[in-house]
């Protein structure tokens, strides 16, 4: 487990722990449109379980059956307020990268790694948080980036990594994702991509089975288990 010739990286949990703002945000675009919701952290753990903003609202207004309608019209519109509202959450500098990650993205161009981003969270995202984070020549890093709006089936199913691996035009098991969830393990996973684990804060109690390492951030590992000296 010591020679890959790709990184894939999760975003969302993986590489910072953005999902306060992301609830944060979607609890202000409830507000603004005076819809009578809140979610608080035990809710919104659960709602994590369903990939997507836009699946997650309607998911959420279903299982209340409350006497009015939400179109897609609707769910698009406070889905692209909270978007917005994320993106100057994220711009304000608060969320900073989970440790090691940008070390290892540097480390792993040195290294001559290509790297990959596989998420189900949306290009707008995306960029909001690297652009703060790495600069605003951040996808100059990245050789491939497959995000939510990229493929049919969001995650767990593997079409965002099958998708990469076709973008890479490199076999499975030559690429390492690293997720943070029990959906993004099993998204990479049925794509034939060994799996890291990063616990983070929503999903660190998740059943982990079949990983090839799990770990509580990415400073922990020896440089043997990323990097190839023959590469």
């Amino acid at each position: 487990m010591n020679r890959f010739r790709a990184i894939m990286f999760d975003v969302d949990g993986t590489m910072a722990e953005t999902e306060e703002f992301h609830r944060r945000a979607f609890n202000e675009a409830f507000s603004y449109f005076d819809l009578p919701w809140s979610w608080d952290v035990a809710t919104y753990g659960k709602l994590l379980r369903i990939a997507g903003g836009r699946e997650r609202i309607r998911y959420f207004w279903k299982s209340l059956a409350e006497g009015f309608d939400l179109s897609d019209g609707h769910i698009n519109e406070l889905h692209r307020f909270k978007t917005r509202r994320y993106a100057e959450l994220i711009a304000s500098g608060a969320c900073g990268l989970r440790p090691g990650v940008a070390d290892l993205i540097l480390r792993a161009r040195d290294g001559r790694l290509r790297l990959a981003i596989v998420t189900t969270t949306s290009r707008d995202n995306i960029d909001a948080l690297l652009k703060q984070n790495l600069g605003p020549d951040w996808n100059r890093d990245f050789d491939v980036i497959v995000a939510g709006e990229d493929v049919p089936n969001k995650k767990p199913e593997p079409d965002a990594y099958h998708a990469a691996l076709e973008a890479l035009g490199l076999p499975a098991v030559s690429c390492l994702a690293i997720e943070d969830s029990r959906n993004g393990l099993v998204a990479a996973a049925s794509a034939g991509v060994p799996v890291l684990i990063t616990r983070s804060l929503y999903f660190r109690d998740d059943d982990f089975t079949g990983a090839a390492s799990v770990t509580d951030n990415l400073t922990d590992l020896p440089d043997d288990f990323w990097f190839d000296p023959g590469l």
